[in-house]
C-alpha cells in the first residue's frame, strides 16, 4: 500500500508540473526545493527495491525536472567530472592541484589545536560562571583526614 501511495504521489506531482520548468512558473520556489530533495535521491541512488525508482523514471517530466535543477544549481555534478565544489561556495570546481595545496596546509594542526583549546576554555568558563564547578581551598592534613565541606556545613546546622 505504501508503494501504491508513493506511485500515486509521483503521478500527481508529474501532472501538477506538466510541461513547466518549475512548479510555480519559470523560477524555483520552496516547493521546488522540497520536491527536488525527495526526487533526486530516489532518481539517482541505487536502491534494493527499484519499483518506485522505475515509476519515477517513467515520468519523463519529473526526470527532466531533476536533471535541469542538477545542471543549473550543481554544475560540477554532471558525472563527467568528480571535482568537489569550490570551498567558498562560489559554484566553481577546484582544480586538483589547488585542492592538494589546500589539503597540505602547514598550519592545519595548529588551527585544529587552537580551536579545541578555545572550545575547552569556553566550556570551562561557562561551568565556573554558572556554578556547575567551583573551587574550594582547604588545608590538607594527614592522609585520610582532609576536611569535607559537606560535613562542615552539617555541623554548623
Amino acid at each position: 500500500q505504501l508503494y501504491r501511495e508513493a506511485r500515486e504521489c509521483l503521478t500527481l506531482l508529474s501532472q501538477r508540473l506538466g510541461s513547466q520548468k518549475f512548479f510555480f512558473g519559470d523560477s524555483p520556489a520552496s516547493l521546488d526545493a522540497l520536491v527536488f530533495s525527495r526526487l533526486a535521491p530516489l532518481l539517482k541512488a541505487k536502491l534494493p527495491n527499484g519499483k518506485l525508482q522505475q515509476h519515477l523514471k517513467s515520468l519523463q517530466n519529473l526526470c527532466n525536472y531533476c536533471t535541469s535543477i542538477l545542471s543549473l544549481y550543481f554544475p560540477w555534478d554532471r558525472g563527467e567530472s568528480h571535482l568537489p565544489p569550490h570551498p567558498l561556495g562560489l559554484g566553481q570546481p577546484v582544480p586538483p592541484d589547488q585542492l592538494a595545496e589546500a589539503e597540505e596546509d602547514p598550519h592545519k594542526r595548529r588551527k585544529q589545536l587552537l580551536s579545541v583549546l578555545v572550545g575547552l576554555a569556553a566550556m570551562l568558563g561557562y561551568a565556573f560562571l554558572s556554578g556547575i564547578v567551583s573551587i574550594q581551598r582547604g588545608s590538607v592534613g594527614p592522609a585520610g583526614r582532609q576536611p569535607i565541606a559537606l560535613e562542615e556545613e552539617e555541623e554548623e546546622e
